[in-house]
């Protein structure tokens, strides 16, 4: 089987070494020139993910007809901000019986759209209908690493989930599977939000009862917007939801994570993004999450704090007394 991985950031790179560990024949895409011509010469992704070496089954390049020639499976791993521009640029030239995996773990800020959404509408419904979503705990450095962990495929289509979880499993992944693609997507791309909120608690120097609250509350929030959007609230619960947000909220290795840190620490956001260098998915994420809230009316106070301090220049600390000031509530409302 040939596989065809579109995007070279620290994620994408990550998920071709696996499956180049495991001799699938891999054609790694990058958007830039340059970064596919290092990463050839180099046999290593030296900017976003420079401790793993490249297998001899992976071959890099910034050709997109070359990098779907042939290809029987197309794994995409965009920001939420780039896929529909690289979906339109690949209409029609992937294969009706490939195998499609959405890997990205973000909503289109415009329009609130999940991953399988957005490729339904730019490359048709039946597409979209058989397309697979992976997510789950899975931190590019230590997936590339070979550190135990596992994730989730989806899709309404189990023989296509069936093949993905064929294609993904390594001794050092495991993948189960699940028809609720709405809630594996997401899990993914909320917790993204939430995990900004726990590092905005670490940058402001609070302790583990803050952080723990923050990550149980936005849980909360994720599934009643999720059901809300046709989720099953089960899903919020597994390695797609509340096991992503575990990992994302906990480690350094989370970019959500780090530019939650530096705005708590009274860094401007400009600078804080300029000094991450890499697309932090919580921040789109949670343009499109806030606007979903408001849409179906679903609570959402930790969301609408996060989107303040982003977007409207909020002091995190106050951001923080708000929420903890707010009327009093019943846990389970």
């Amino acid at each position: 089987m040939i596989i065809s991985v579109l995007g070279s950031g620290s994620w994408g790179t990550s998920l071709a070494v696996l499956l180049g560990k495991k001799g699938y024949p891999v054609k790694l895409w990058s958007r830039r020139n340059d970064l596919a011509a290092a990463i050839a010469r180099d046999r290593v992704n030296r900017q976003y993910l420079p401790d793993a070496a490249l297998p001899d089954t992976i071959v890099s390049t910034s050709d997109i007809d070359e990098a779907l020639d042939a290809a029987q499976a197309v794994v995409l791993a965009i920001p939420s901000t780039g896929v529909r521009q690289v979906l339109s640029s690949i209409r029609g030239k992937i294969d009706s019986d490939a195998l499609l995996i959405h890997a990205g773990k973000g909503l289109e800020s415009e329009t609130g759209l999940r991953g399988s959404e957005v490729i339904a509408a730019e490359l048709g419904n039946e597409i979209g209908r058989g397309c697979v979503a992976l997510s789950g705990p899975n931190l590019a450095v230590e997936l590339a690493c070979d550190i135990p962990t596992a994730t989730v495929v989806a899709s309404s289509d189990m023989d296509r989930a069936a093949k993905a979880q064929e294609m993904f499993s390594s001794p050092s992944l495991r993948v189960y599977r699940n028809t609720d693609i709405a809630g594996v997507e997401l899990g993914g791309a909320l917790k993204n939000v939430f995990a900004i909120g726990a590092g905005i608690s670490d940058g402001l120097g609070y302790g583990d009862n803050t952080k723990a609250t923050m990550v149980t509350r936005g849980l909360a929030e994720m599934t009643r917007l999720g059901v809300a959007l046709g989720a099953d609230s089960k899903t919020f619960t597994g390695l797609s939801g509340f096991g992503d947000l575990m990992a994302t909220s906990a480690s350094r290795l989370s970019r959500n994570l780090r530019l939650g840190m530096m705005l708590g620490e009274g860094k401007g956001l400009e600078e804080s993004l300029s000094a991450l260098g890499q697309v932090a998915e919580g921040m789109p994420t949670c343009e499109a999450a806030y606007l979903l809230g408001q849409k179906h009316g679903i609570y959402m106070p930790i969301t609408e704090q996060i989107h303040a301090v982003l977007f409207e220049s909020k002091p995190a600390k106050q951001a923080v007394c708000d929420l903890m000031t707010r009327d009093q509530k019943d846990e389970l409302c």
